[in-house]
């Protein structure tokens, strides 16, 4: 029993990524994560979102997967981490064949690190 719950737990953490990881890889020119921002919401409720992210709500994101490229890795947020859009979201992607993760800390945790956001 304590096997199966080490393998389930290294395989929940598996599908996460962490903000330090992203952050750096965003700084280098060609960076080989897009970041995904999936809130279910407009723009006027979002207000600012993770700087260079690409908008396209979980609701939205199966018609729009043959826009993205598959030679990059998707990390996907929602509002905080224990919402489920973000896990919606990464379904669909690797469901589709896409290299994606969720960010570990989602909104919430990038916004109170002070790490870069954006107005929209």
């Amino acid at each position: 029993m304590q096997n199966e719950k080490i393998d389930f737990l290294k395989t929940y953490l598996s599908l996460y990524i962490d903000h330090n990881t992203v952050i750096a890889d965003m700084q280098k020119p060609n960076s080989k994560y897009v970041v995904l921002d999936v809130r279910n919401a407009p723009a006027a409720i979002k207000k600012d979102q993770i700087k260079g992210a690409l908008a396209i709500p979980a609701k939205d994101l199966a018609q729009h997967l043959e826009e993205l490229d598959k030679s990059k890795t998707y990390v996907v947020y929602d509002w905080t981490a224990g919402t489920t859009l973000g896990k919606v979201a990464l379904l669909q992607l690797m469901s589709a064949g896409f290299e994606a993760f969720e960010l570990s800390c989602a909104l919430e945790g990038w916004k109170g690190m002070h790490l870069p956001v954006e107005k929209i």
